[in-house]
């Protein structure tokens, strides 16, 4: 073999060996990038994926809800995707205590509205005229509004729209400090503003879909918090649908807006997939896809394309709206600690918890050490998912039948009780998970002032559950408010038992095969 054979060979192999660490494909493919991003990014999506065709790159995406990136940026691992694209920067500022996160560029902003059945803005007479914070909390004072709104402490619209309570509470002055968050007065404000929510989630995007689902089943709710954006979607389905839009209110003394920010991590497979990320961000700027981003609905950073309004109901990307200045990463904090230990709409929760006989071993230790988790008041305040004194909580083993019921408060007390109590409990026997959704909702009927909690039934099952759907849901539809089901699946769970009894209460599934404690810990941010 001649000397220029050998070195191009070499050559070749270098070159494959260099690709390879970049996580790219030999023979002209692009690397495997993915992303982590907040649910409100599904329709920015596509574009993405476009620009990843056009490179031979595999993109991938994950949707997490905010705290979940918040807290894999602080952890010791990381964040295991190649970019992060929350909602807002201030989660990026509160978390990356380590600087993991590179260049974190705005692709877009859209702030936090109001949007409010349109019918219901005309018996409010808010139809065409500034509408304040004020004029808010005095509908949901004399029982004329509430709304859905994410919680504060796991989705950046639930905070956002929260953040904007706290400002207007104070005043609109410059800026919030520590000590404000004090005063008993603001505090009874936004905890008087809180009372309305109806109902919560961690997700914007699925708080969206429960809104266009529910509307297409015959139930209307009064209001949603949501980004501009993801209510001139709603809106499009609304409209689809022949169904009545949402009106959107700009409360006029301030709001949040989220900058919609996309950052590299570094996980050191070269500096190919810095420059792809790089050439992605500079694709996602470029006049023509701002463009496209604009007709989404979302006001893009170079102000040169936007999309146009609706006047028929209020929607208007053009709009000047008084944005509020986001506190210090401390200071939010000391706000979301607020939010959940105290001015929340407190939850009544049922915990059904499967102890057939086929959870016995590793799924029974893993059950355990989920309660032992969920009523530890430091393990849940480090991210955000404590209990109050005002909650209400009840924990009912099952296996075919209910064995007992378990009640409590989210007092440090009775919730170390509730440990003890479910330590003393063993995997045997059959599956019976409408005996323990039955005996949850009855309970819930005899609680006093039902609709002043958020009520759910949180059912955990490793097994096929004997069918007694149709009784259970004859029951539920007869119990007002509706109580949603949340499903928690661990094991082989027949997740398509879980679908249908959630789908049908306006509730949600959560894997927890993989991480128990995670998923009992997200359905905290559903009520």
């Amino acid at each position: 073999m001649s000397g220029m054979m050998i070195r191009t060979l070499l050559t070749g192999l270098a070159l494959t060996a260099a690709l390879a660490l970049a996580g790219c494909d030999a023979g002209g493919k692009g690397p495997k990038f993915s992303i982590v991003s907040g649910s409100e990014n599904t329709v920015i999506q596509p574009i993405v994926e476009e620009f990843c065709k056009q490179k031979n790159a595999t993109c991938s995406f994950t949707y997490e809800g905010t705290l979940d990136i918040g807290l894999a940026l602080q952890s010791e691992t990381g964040v295991e995707q190649d970019a992060v694209w929350p909602a807002s920067s201030v989660w990026v500022d509160m978390f990356d205590t380590k600087r993991r996160v590179k260049t974190l560029t705005s692709v877009a902003q859209t702030p936090v509205i109001l949007g409010v059945r349109k019918s219901k803005a005309q018996a409010l007479g808010w139809i065409g005229k500034p509408v304040f914070m004020k004029d808010i909390l005095a509908a949901v004072k004399n029982g004329s509004l509430k709304f859905l709104m994410t919680s504060a402490t796991q989705s950046n619209s639930g905070a956002s729209a929260y953040l904007a309570m706290l400002s207007s509470a104070l005043g609109n002055k410059p800026v919030i400090e520590p000590g404000d968050l004090d005063k008993p007065e603001v505090q009874g404000t936004v905890r008087a503003l809180l009372a309305g929510v109806e109902r919560s989630s961690g997700s914007s995007g699925w708080l969206a879909d429960l809104y266009t689902d529910s509307a297409g089943q015959g139930t209307l709710y009064d209001a949603m918090w949501n980004y501009e954006a993801v209510l001139k979607e709603t809106n499009d389905k609304l409209i689809g649908m022949g169904k009545e839009p949402l009106y959107a209110i700009y409360p006029a003394d301030g709001v949040a807006i989220a900058d919609s920010p996309i950052g590299f991590i570094d996980h050191g497979r070269g500096p190919e997939v810095e420059t792809f990320f790089n050439e992605l961000v500079a694709y996602l700027r470029s006049a023509p896809v701002q463009k496209r981003i604009a007709d989404t609905g979302r006001r893009i950073p170079l102000g040169d394309a936007v999309t146009k309004g609706d006047p028929s109901w209020n929607f208007d990307p053009s709009r000047l709206v008084t944005a509020i200045r986001m506190p210090e990463p401390t200071v939010i904090r000391q706000a979301l600690d607020l939010y959940q230990g105290a001015l929340r709409k407190p939850s009544l929760t049922a915990l059904c918890l499967d102890f057939s006989g086929s959870m016995g071993g590793t799924g029974e230790n893993q059950l355990q050490a989920a309660m032992r988790f969920l009523f530890n008041p430091d393990e849940t305040g480090k991210v955000l998912a404590q209990w109050t004194p005002a909650d209400r909580i009840m924990v009912i083993p099952f296996d075919s039948r209910v064995r007992t019921t378990l009640l409590a408060t989210g007092d440090p007390a009775q919730q170390k009780n509730l440990v003890d109590k479910v330590s003393l409990q063993h995997a045997d026997g059959g599956t019976d998970m409408y005996a323990c959704a039955s005996r949850a909702l009855e309970r819930m009927k005899d609680t006093q002032n039902l609709s002043s909690y958020l009520p759910a039934i949180v059912i955990m099952t490793d097994g096929k559950s004997d069918d007694a759907s149709r009784d259970f849901l004859s029951e539920w539809m007869a119990t007002n408010p509706h109580v949603p089901v949340f499903g928690i699946t661990f094991g082989d769970a027949d997740k398509s038992q879980l679908d249908a009894l959630t789908k049908a209460t306006s509730g949600r599934v959560f894997d927890g095969r993989g991480d128990l404690v995670s998923a009992f810990r997200a359905v905290r941010g559903y009520n």
